[in-house]
């Protein structure tokens, strides 16, 4: 059993009081695991077909379910971006939310990724969703997700909440604030997040959630929707935490609050309330200022996509020898950027080099994909090459249909593109 600070044992008891014991329970048990499955490159239906896991349906979220296994994010289908890793209960929050395509959407707190990632399921490729992380190696983990899951809207920005409100303020039609927490939610999967509890953090995450939701609302246009967040069981960092922010801004109402107990819904716990700011108006970006793609490299990149792919790429930009596709409406935040819209590749002296994350984002039919087995596939993820008598030049490397990357075939061999880092 998960050894609890007494501190927090007994405020759990005055505030449970007959429930009390049953949420005690909770920490003999092992925690609960779940993955939700990525719309944005299969279907539910196909997934369950092919999963590696048994699957239980999470009640909250139509793509998420309950997985008995450890470690689910060691498989293929993993590293297709067919899934992504999340406890249940986190998943109630984003749905909430009820971002809709062609939306301009925040995630003030995104990393690693998972309600950030679940929006822009949401959203199926329309609109602008801005996921932004302020720790630097944070906001490299949240963009390598953006990536394996092959989202193509994501502007991915590395800034304080109040540097990003500064630069977008009346920006957004819909916000997320999944705030930074005492964590106790994560005591049962984390036993140093017990160890590192204190009625002291409590009072000092409270004050710092207080500061983030004053820069959201900011960042919110008129009549747009904003959730608040937490993983944390305190009130005073939950419904007292709502209730503040509901007296300082009179423009806004609460329109559902929600909290799941981990002893009586199946998961970690989770708390989670959805407020709506008075007035209408449509959320603007600032004007795009980012440089557009010189002629040479548009030249190369289109010689490069009339012999290797079925699908076309617009609003296209470059970043030193970089092109990148934004999405329709991007801004230029004027902050840290780690990722906008999708990078297509890099301009090499006279050929165009595609990148990892257009082989992510591309489907069967769009490209020339090279089916493997799992073996196969998993030689792949190593970073070895294999026969392919079939193919010549560029081609996606997929296993049931998902790609995993790109591979360079020549003289019947295909040697292998994906990107060092992210080899097992």
């Amino acid at each position: 059993m998960t050894a609890l600070p007494k501190a927090f044992t007994e405020r759990m008891a005055r505030d449970l009081g007959d429930e009390a014991a049953a949420f005690f329970n909770c920490f003999s048990l092992p925690p609960v695991r779940g993955i939700r499955v990525n719309t944005l490159k299969i279907s539910v239906a196909r997934f369950r077909e092919i999963s590696p896991f048994d699957l239980s349906p999470v009640p909250w979220e139509p793509n998420g379910f309950y997985v008995s296994e450890e470690k689910p994010g060691k498989t293929v289908l993993h590293a297709a971006g067919a899934y992504y890793v999340q406890e249940p209960s986190a998943m109630c929050a984003a749905p909430l939310l009820g971002a809709r395509p062609g939306e301009r959407v925040l995630d003030l707190c995104s990393a690693p990724g998972g309600k950030g990632t679940q929006l822009a399921q949401a959203m199926r490729g329309e609109g602008v969703i801005v996921l932004n992380e302020i720790n630097f190696q944070r906001a490299k983990a949240l963009s390598s997700n953006v990536e394996r899951l092959g989202i193509t809207n994501a502007v991915v920005t590395c800034a304080s909440p109040g540097e990003l409100a500064e630069k977008l303020a009346g920006s957004f039609d819909r916000v997320l604030v999944d705030a930074p927490c005492s964590g106790e939610g994560m005591f049962r999967k984390d036993p140093a997040a017990a160890e590192e509890w204190s009625p002291a953090n409590v009072k000092m995450c409270a004050a710092r959630q207080a500061e983030i939701l004053e820069c959201a609302a900011r960042l919110l246009a008129p009549g747009g929707r904003l959730v608040y967040s937490t993983c944390t069981f305190a009130r005073e960092e939950d419904e007292e935490r709502s209730a503040a922010f509901l007296a300082a801004h009179p423009s806004f109402s609460l329109e559902r609050e929600v909290r799941l107990w981990p002893h009586r819904a199946r998961g970690e716990g989770h708390y989670a309330a959805l407020f709506k700011s008075g007035g209408e108006g449509r959320a603007q970006f600032p004007a795009l200022a980012r440089p557009r793609a010189d002629k040479r490299s548009l030249a190369l990149f289109a010689e490069f996509s009339s012999r290797f792919l079925n699908v076309s790429f617009g609003n296209i930009h470059a970043v030193g020898n970089r092109l990148y596709s934004l999405p329709e409406g991007c801004p230029d935040p004027g902050v840290q950027q780690l990722r906008a819209g999708v990078e297509l590749g890099e301009v090499i002296k006279d050929r165009f080099e595609p990148a990892h994350a257009l082989a992510m984002c591309l489907r069967e039919g769009q490209a020339a994909f090279i089916e493997l087995d799992e073996r196969s596939a998993l030689s792949y993820l190593r970073g070895n090459t294999f026969a392919c008598p079939d193919v010549s030049g560029w081609a996606v490397a997929s296993c049931l249909g998902l790609p995993l990357g790109w591979c360079k075939v020549s003289g019947g061999t295909a040697k292998n593109h994906l990107p060092k880092a992210l080899r097992i």
